[in-house]
């Protein structure tokens, strides 16, 4: 079970990415937090959502990596941890007028293979997280 743990952390740490792209890097951050065109409002949704990958993250990351033995509860614990924040990415779009950027992105962003980065990503890792548990259960 070591590599699907291993794995779960990666996806797990990636949870703290949402500060880094949001935030940090300027790149990205003028996107977001540092957008001068999002009201304030705005600006506390994408602080509670990158602070929730924070938080998820670190959660998983604990239960992985406590001082007790990773049973597979504990393991499943961890997966659907590190899984909420990416999970919630997906279905963000079910809500009105919602979007992956603000149009003034438009010719900033890239599609790879017709999807928004963040939604690729968003799959990628909740793809890993199934083959972790794949891996978890075959190895038991």
């Amino acid at each position: 079970m070591a590599i699907a743990k291993w794995i779960v952390a990666f996806v797990a740490v990636y949870g703290f990415g949402g500060v880094l792209a949001d935030f940090v890097v300027p790149a990205t951050a003028h996107m977001h937090m540092k957008n001068p065109h999002w009201p304030p409002h705005a600006k506390f949704h994408n602080g509670q959502g990158m602070l929730m990958g924070v938080f998820a993250g670190t959660l998983s990351l604990c239960c992985l990596f406590a001082p007790h033995t990773l049973t597979l509860p504990w393991f499943f614990a961890s997966v659907a941890t590190a899984s909420l924040y990416w999970i919630s990415l997906a279905f963000a779009q079910m809500f009105p007028g919602t979007a992956w950027h603000d149009p003034e992105f438009d010719a900033e962003v890239s599609h790879p293979l017709g999807l928004n980065p963040q939604q690729l990503l968003g799959y990628i890792l909740c793809g890993l997280l199934v083959v972790a548990i794949a891996l978890a259960l075959w190895t038991r």
